[in-house]
């Protein structure tokens, strides 16, 4: 791997820990879950061939710090933090970004609130269940998510988080047995398991209750690609993306692998992310 540059931004109630690769135009990796800047390793060198590649640790997260530890978190906040990014590593140019999941949920804001910053846009497995005609049933669940961290901790929430995205609720896979990982690996694999609480808590409620603006979207739809991993077929994280290329007739773009597969497939991944933003 290529050393990345690193440095920090200060921005409103937090400090981002970012890093840098690369030369070009810019592109902006927005993570997603318990992950930070680090979960984008398997893809970031190949893109940083063309890009400017950054990255950074979304508020409160990895080395991202928080000023209020209780602090409550709101999209529209972590976009404006993607925007700072924007602006202090691409003034006055747009650029191309690409968010996951949670962190796709920001990129989908950030679309709506900056248009004028992004050229374009590739939003994977934005769980914007809101948009979906069982919305109801999902706010439950993470009102269950919700109270069995509160009353019977984090792995008993997370099991019943996983099953909830799941195919029809169907339970999670059994554990594998952990093989020995690398070190840098096994640092990533445990810092992300340390935010773990932070994202249970307040992540997955105030971003799973997001409703995106879609009449807003529809008319940037020039610019947005909306992304599923080909394994997540009928899970829901899937649903929402689907839904929403549907309705802004984008067509839908599948990567490698499920919701994870920039993961467990970073070579795939990244060359398809390389394409889409080359076309």
């Amino acid at each position: 791997m290529t050393a990345p540059t690193l440095g920090s931004l200060r921005v409103n109630g937090a400090t981002l820990h970012y890093e840098v690769r690369g030369r070009g135009p810019l592109l902006l990796l927005i993570p997603g879950g318990s992950g930070g800047a680090a979960s984008f390793d398997g893809i970031a060198d190949g893109l940083a061939a063309e890009y400017t590649v950054a990255t950074y640790d979304p508020r409160g997260m990895s080395r991202s710090t928080l000023d209020d530890s209780e602090a409550e978190q709101r999209v529209a906040e972590h976009a404006d933090d993607a925007f700072r990014m924007l602006e202090l590593l691409s003034p006055g140019e747009p650029a191309r970004v690409f968010g996951t999941s949670s962190g796709a949920i920001v990129a989908l804001h950030l679309l709506a609130a900056h248009p004028e910053r992004v050229e374009r846009l590739v939003a994977h497995e934005p769980p914007v269940v809101e948009v979906l005609p069982d919305a109801g049933d999902h706010r439950a669940l993470i009102a269950r998510v919700q109270e069995t961290f509160r009353t019977q901790g984090l792995m008993p929430a997370m099991a019943v988080f996983a099953a909830g995205l799941k195919k029809d609720g169907a339970a999670s896979d059994e554990p594998k047995p952990v093989t020995a990982l690398p070190p840098r690996a096994a640092a990533r694999a445990e810092q992300t398991m340390a935010n773990l609480p932070f994202f249970v808590g307040r992540i997955v409620p105030s971003f799973m209750s997001y409703n995106p603006d879609v009449h807003r979207l529809e008319a940037l739809s020039d610019r947005l690609v909306l992304a599923c991993g080909q394994d997540s077929r009928g899970e829901l994280a899937y649903r929402p993306a689907a839904l929403l290329a549907e309705h802004l007739g984008t067509g839908l773009l599948h990567f490698p692998g499920g919701h994870t597969g920039l993961t467990t497939q970073p070579t795939e991944f990244g060359e398809l992310l390389r394409e889409t933003f080359a076309a």
